[in-house]
């Protein structure tokens, strides 16, 4: 039984392990830059996302979507994909910091994590869809 929804589930059940680690990546890595550091709410965001995403699409690829390319052009195809849909979600995480933040004066860790939870679902549904999808042989 365990073993039937391990096998039904596992993907998900892996990329929402590997999101809130990522998740607690950003968010430490923006707090040590905006707080310690005090290099600003969009240098913070911006560093925080870099390195959550080099975890990401290390995590993603071996372990949740399993992608096994070889071709030198797939994988670069493969990166590709993957850095340019976290770009555009990293802008959106960006945006809705600055706006919140800056602009609203709202709590910055707690707009942090509810724009994260938004960025996983979209990254989520990008990797499942478009980036890591299944191609028959």
């Amino acid at each position: 039984m365990i073993q039937l929804l391990w096998n039904r589930y596992r993907e998900i059940v892996l990329y929402l392990f590997f999101g809130v680690c990522s998740t607690i990546i950003n968010i430490v890595a923006y707090y040590v830059c905006a707080h310690p550091l005090q290099l600003g709410t969009v240098v913070s965001t911006c560093l925080a996302w870099l390195i959550a995403v080099i975890c990401a699409y290390t995590t993603n690829k071996l372990w949740v979507f399993e992608s096994r390319l070889t071709e030198r052009h797939a994988i670069w195809k493969e990166m590709f994909s993957f850095f340019t849909c976290r770009v555009l979600t990293g802008l959106l995480d960006l945006a809705i910091m600055y706006v919140c933040v800056d602009m609203l004066k709202l709590q910055d860790i707690v707009i942090k994590t509810a724009s994260n939870v938004i960025v996983i679902v979209l990254n989520y549904l990008a990797s499942k869809l478009f980036i890591f999808r299944k191609t028959e042989a």
